[in-house]
């Protein structure tokens, strides 16, 4: 049986999002057709979610490379004409299966720590050119980026490259060479600020620039999220009763809706929302860490990637929503509307679930790796 109090806390989290997403496409015409629809992807979600948790870990190292190369053939797609590619705003990141559009960047997330994880432990048993493995590791993590930046898809190429890199320092592979690297790449960038200080200008004023000068069209997003969570106080202005979603906040239902729940629900919804994501990502680094200890090292990498991946992402939404970084697409986990986005989270978390189940249980017979 999976964990009851991480999975509780998982699906308060979804009939929450469900509802809060529902609360904040109201300022749409067809939010209806938004709340059937989000439905329906949890409904898809779940099931899948289903099959996981009672799917074998060694399976899914088993098919971790398909799935992989899947992703990236996904990631081409995207780019063909319509009406099988779906381009907005100039970015191409959908692939549109007409009731909804499908996103790979978010399938590419789950399977670059399934694939990373199975690398690393191929790569433990050769470490004669740790240079050569180190390149081979930059090249798969490359091969991804490039693909996303030519989609325009800065926010998922930064969390696919850092869960990849957190994988590699959480294993201790290649640590003198991602330091190397690393200060590498600061030096570069030292010498950059130096000979290009306007480009360096433009990247950091988003902190400071006059932030509510009426000049400032450029943070308008950010502004209307603050307002919203200024008007909701302790308690918010209740359910459905903001006012911010109606055409102030753009994105209310997916990237800006803990903006949303700060003004219905107050500062006491949003912590309900961060305590209870402090609490599975508690339980997922902890499972992960059980995982190690008890030789199931690929079991302990991939849990350790998603919450990773989980960790940064959540971060940086609600981060944006509180105007600490600037407006990017980044979605919050199990609460924003979007059914790549909940499908790839609630099987993500299923493996967690597995992962914890196979813990608690004698694997005598599966492979020491697994």
């Amino acid at each position: 049986m999976p964990d009851k109090s991480l999975l509780s806390a998982i699906i308060a989290l979804v009939i929450f999002g469900w509802i809060m997403s529902f609360s904040a496409s109201l300022a749409y015409f067809e939010s209806y057709s938004y709340f059937f629809k989000q439905t329906f992807f949890i409904l898809m979600a779940l099931s899948a979610g289903l099959v996981i948790l009672n799917t074998p870990i060694s399976v899914l190292q088993k098919y971790s490379i398909p799935l992989f190369i899947l992703s990236l053939v996904l990631l081409v797609i995207v780019f063909f004409p319509k009406p099988i590619g779906h381009e907005v705003n100039n970015s191409s990141r959908w692939i549109n299966l007409v009731y909804f559009k499908f996103q790979p960047s978010e399938l590419m997330k789950l399977s670059m720590v399934l694939f990373m994880a199975g690398f690393l432990i191929r790569q433990e048993k050769d470490l004669r050119s740790p240079w050569m493995g180190f390149i081979k590791t930059i090249f798969i993590i490359g091969i991804a980026d490039v693909l996303l930046l030519l989609e325009t898809d800065i926010g998922a190429t930064l969390i696919i490259s850092l869960t990849a890199m957190a994988m590699l320092y959480a294993a201790g592979s290649y640590i003198r060479q991602l330091s190397i690297v690393t200060i590498g790449l600061l030096a570069v960038l030292g010498v950059f600020i130096a000979l290009i200080p306007n480009r360096f200008n433009r990247f950091v004023s988003f902190w400071y620039e006059d932030f509510w000068s009426s000049n400032n069209e450029k943070l308008y997003q950010t502004k209307a999220a603050l307002i919203g969570i200024a008007r909701g106080d302790w308690f918010g202005t209740g359910l459905g009763a903001g006012i911010q979603k109606y055409g102030l906040l753009p994105e209310r239902h997916t990237d800006m809706i803990f903006a949303v729940i700060g003004e219905e629900l107050g500062i006491v919804g949003m912590l309900f929302v961060l305590l209870s994501f402090a609490y599975i990502l508690t339980k997922g680094f902890n499972i992960a860490k059980l995982a190690l200890k008890k030789g199931r090292k690929y079991s302990s990498y991939v849990v350790f990637g998603i919450c990773t991946w989980f960790a940064m992402q959540i971060t940086v939404n609600i981060g944006m929503n509180l105007g600490l970084l600037p407006p990017k697409g980044f979605t919050l986990p199990l609460i924003s509307y979007g059914g790549t986005s909940m499908i790839l989270t609630i099987i993500s978390l299923a493996i967690v679930l597995r992962v914890d189940m196979e813990n608690k249980t004698n694997y005598s017979k599966q492979r020491k790796y697994v």
